[in-house]
């Protein structure tokens, strides 16, 4: 078994997001289709590794969220069979909902962000569920349920590894900040509490996540992770128990992380590396919104 870290290039900038191609004794499997305005990248990655589009008839995406399956309406038209959360699946046959929402928060930018988003074919959309173990090309993945950062989210386990989309968090090669995607509407402090220590669990050697790169360091992996969603969810309630509205917070979590990253002395490139990962905006949202949900509770 072979396993290709393929760079997708998103937005030109190198190392942001990850497909994963795995060799398996039947054939090859794919990991995360990132968005339709990489894809012309990610063919081009495939050929240097001597494959083409119909060679894959397996597709995994760990959510439905555009940078991680916004290309997987063209895969299954191209007759490859898309594996998705139950709750997410129904938005690979029918994207309207999807493209509704990320033109509000988007609006003009939306076809150099994400490209095209096209409907997949019904009979090419496997709904699986927690604990499911699926036989793809001679491989056997085990499927995980991994709210947290989406209700919709899953981990794959492959033997002693896991593809982990954003369920460990971002990690950016070059830095060791863990940094914390948790866009609206579905971020869930507790639930990702319970997912980390679910990983923690399978005991797996090497995490794949999405953005970027695999990490042999797992446990400092899921403790940063621990400590950054703590860290982020006291920020952001300290700047709503002082009144200040959604710019001002944004820019104080701007203000934050620039001062984390200074301290850890990142390039420009790095640091707009993981802007284009993880948008500061969408985390205070996604902050924001579950703590008013608390407090409502």
């Amino acid at each position: 078994m072979q396993i290709e870290t393929l760079d997708l290039q998103y937005r030109g900038v190198p190392r942001v997001i990850a497909s994963y191609l795995i060799d398996g004794p039947d054939g090859p499997v794919l990991v995360e289709t990132g968005p339709g305005s990489t894809l012309p990248t990610l063919i081009a990655a495939l050929k240097d590794h001597g494959v083409s589009p119909g060679d894959i008839q397996h597709v995994l995406v760990t959510h439905i969220h555009l940078d991680h399956a916004g290309a997987a309406g063209w895969w299954a038209g191209q007759g490859a069979t898309v594996y998705a959360h139950p709750f997410g699946a129904p938005h690979l046959v029918d994207p309207r909902k999807l493209i509704d929402s990320a033109t509000r928060i988007y609006g003009d930018q939306m076809d150099t962000l994400w490209g095209d988003i096209l409907p997949a074919p019904a009979e090419k959309v496997v709904p699986i569920e927690d604990g499911d173990v699926l036989e793809l090309s001679g491989l056997t993945f085990r499927v995980l349920e991994t709210p947290g950062h989406a209700r919709h989210h899953h981990v794959y386990q492959l033997e002693d590894i896991a593809f982990t989309g954003d369920a460990a968090g971002i990690q950016l090669p070059g830095s060791p900040w863990i940094d914390v995607p948790a866009p609206p509407p579905e971020f869930d402090l507790e639930a990702w509490e319970v997912t980390i220590e679910k990983i923690r669990q399978l005991d797996c050697s090497t995490l794949y996540p999405t953005h970027y790169g695999a990490t042999t360091d797992v446990d400092t992996q899921l403790d940063g992770l621990e400590v950054a969603l703590v860290e982020a969810v006291d920020f952001v309630r300290s700047m709503m128990d002082q009144g200040l509205d959604r710019e001002q917070m944004v820019e104080g979590y701007g203000t934050r992380l620039q001062d984390r990253f200074a301290g850890l002395s990142l390039s420009p490139e790095l640091m707009q590396a993981f802007e284009f990962s993880n948008p500061m905006a969408m985390s205070v949202t996604g902050i924001s919104r579950y703590l008013s949900k608390l407090s409502r509770n």
